[in-house]
């Protein structure tokens, strides 16, 4: 049926108001149900903004009233009448649960089949049909508010930053390949067979030219594309909040971006913050937390047991102490609790993250019980106890090997066992800088360095004389922004003269040559009068998907990929058609 002017919307369904009653309104939006009890009709009517109730009764005129009787779920609506309050009938638990529309005209725009699951909130809906028929999974009440917060944090993205001088500036999504980093999405080329562009997996060249040109403060919510494996808080398509500074150093980009995260504090959940954010080093983060992302709401901090232990006969702990690794353990405060079944699930936990096993003592009603106490001198385990401070109730964790292990394998543990205790509260936000991260990374299988964060990110300058002689202590002026565990973005100091990125580019292993063919319009640019610059980039999936409680970015966006990177909805990725092929020059080789 046609919608013609007299049918346009006056009001949004959730923004009439008691103040309303007696005003004529007009409503649009979809049936979510519909009460037909004989002389009475009701029909819940729902749009973007929630839910109003639509009344019929015997003196409605008997045309409306039958269109009203045939109305079904999902039904596409038009309704017109006078808004009135519903007496003693109130629903508490909604916006209109006082008042009601008493329709004098109404008209289908839209009939519906009966949809594959029902559009509430309260119902167990299997992922994958969540997926395949995403439009309608955005109808439901809770994914629908997730949309709208999203655009409201948006906007407040974009006021924030433009009330502090930045220029919102778009760059390109098709650009030159990188060389290092998650693999790149590539995009051939009709005009130049057999060249690709790439989609970029961030702006960071594009805003640092920008800086060059002489645009001191940009930002951009960009669309960021990574070939990589997915996680439920990583897509192959992503957005972040890109921004870069000129004439900054570290502490001006902390305190713009610490603001910023302030800010949607106050606007969104009306809460003041007023303390600086703490900030760690990586060093201590990984010495206390074992990770560079530290969930800091609980306690469990590793502890370094390598010293008390040597020369332990314990053939587990000796011979990691001896192949240059470390001792270390958490103390799980209330991990006594634990049943025996639940430990040996800790101990399969950590051996996911290459541990080859997980020693433990507890303590529960004075007695103590262990894995590992038998093998060491009653001189070893109360010195482990005194250093742990043990205590009833308590649970030690104890991991052996090389130290990237104990790290890894601790720094998930101890969330793991906070998760198990219920102590990872969703409302409770504490943010931490990490600073000072390693300039590169060495990889023994490649028997080379690679950049910690990427190639343009500057040193410390006290660490410059290590370049020739000790090139995997030197510190970066890089910092990450951390939230309960999870790194919501990261930025650094950029290089800002051709010498020192000649420096980086040959510890990195790219020569004169590769360095001019990869990237010889940065170095071209390098030459003309670089002001000092840095940035950081959010990760905006993740910042909203925190924000609002969520641990699976997908909640937040519309239309996400699922976890093989396919969309199920409109079946993509899917075979390109021949003649588009051949005229890229491109044959599909078939894999066994």
């Amino acid at each position: 049926m046609a919608f013609l002017n007299e049918d346009k919307r006056t009001h949004y369904c959730t923004s009439i108001t008691e103040a309303d009653i007696g005003t004529r309104v007009t409503v649009n939006g979809w049936c979510a149900k519909q009460r037909n009890l004989g002389g009475l009709i009701f029909i819940d009517l729902r749009d973007r903004s929630g839910i109003i109730q639509l009344a019929f009764d015997e003196n409605t005129a008997r045309d409306v009233f039958e269109t009203a009787a045939g109305v079904r779920s999902e039904y596409v609506l038009t309704a017109s009448g006078t808004v009135r309050s519903r007496g003693a009938d109130v629903n508490e638990n909604r916006a209109t649960g006082k008042i009601e529309i008493y329709v004098d005209k109404i008209k289908v725009l839209c009939t519906a089949e009966t949809t594959p699951f029902e559009i509430v909130d309260d119902k167990n809906i299997r992922n994958d049909l969540r997926m395949q028929f995403r439009y309608l999974d955005l109808r439901r009440p809770t994914m629908t508010e997730n949309v709208k917060l999203r655009s409201e944090i948006t906007k407040l993205t974009l006021d924030y930053f433009h009330d502090n001088g930045f220029l919102y500036i778009e760059t390109p999504d098709l650009i030159r390949p990188t060389p290092e980093g998650a693999r790149d999405y590539l995009v051939p080329s009709r005009v130049y067979p057999g060249k690709f562009y790439a989609l970029p997996q961030s702006p960071q060249l594009y805003k640092q030219l920008l800086m060059y040109a002489g645009f001191d403060r940009y930002i951009q919510l960009a669309r960021c594309f990574r070939d990589e494996d997915l996680r439920t808080d990583r897509q192959p398509e992503f957005t972040q909040i890109d921004l870069e500074m000129s004439f900054s150093t570290e502490e001006d980009i902390m305190e713009i971006n610490e603001g910023f995260l302030k800010y949607l504090f106050r606007k969104l959940f009306g809460i003041e913050m007023t303390e600086k954010f703490p900030r760690m080093t990586w060093r201590e983060a990984m010495e206390r937390y074992g990770s560079d992302k530290p969930d800091i709401r609980f306690g469990f901090e590793l502890c370094d047991l390598t010293e008390l232990l040597r020369g332990t006969e314990f053939r587990v702990f000796a011979g990691a102490i001896a192949a240059g690794g470390s001792v270390r353990a958490i103390n799980v405060k209330g991990g006594a609790k634990f049943s025996r079944r639940e430990i040996d699930g800790l101990a399969d936990f950590v051996k996911s993250y290459r541990a080859k096993g997980l020693a433990w003592a507890k303590k529960s009603g004075g007695e103590v019980s262990s894995s590992y106490a038998k093998f060491l001198t009653e001189a070893e385990n109360d010195a482990i106890y005194e250093k742990m401070g043990f205590e009833d109730g308590d649970l030690i964790l104890i991991v052996a090997d090389k130290n990237s292990v104990v790290f890894d394998s601790l720094g998930a543990l101890r969330r793991e066992c906070a998760k198990m205790l219920g102590l990872l509260d969703p409302k409770e936000f504490k943010f931490l800088w990490v600073t000072e991260f390693p300039l590169f990374e060495y990889s023994e299988e490649d028997g080379r360095f690679y950049a910690m964060h990427h190639p343009f990110t500057a040193p410390m300058e006290e660490d410059i004389p290590l370049f020739d002689t000790d090139p995997g202590a030197m510190r970066a002026r890089a910092y990450d922004i951390v939230l309960n565990g999870t790194e919501l973005g990261g930025g650094s100091i950029r290089i800002s003269t051709p010498e020192m990125q000649t420096l980086v580019f040959s510890k990195l292993g790219i020569g004169e040559e590769e360095a001019n063919a990869k990237f010889g319009f940065l170095m071209e640019a390098l030459k003309y009068g670089i002001p000092p610059h840095g940035g950081l980039a959010f990760g905006f999936d993740r910042l909203v998907a925190l924000l609002l409680g969520y641990e699976d970015i997908r909640e937040i966006i519309p239309f996400p990929k699922a976890q093989n990177a396919s969309e199920p909805m409109s079946k993509c990725p899917s075979e390109a058609d021949a003649k588009a092929l051949d005229e890229l020059g491109l044959a599909i080789k078939k894999h066994d």
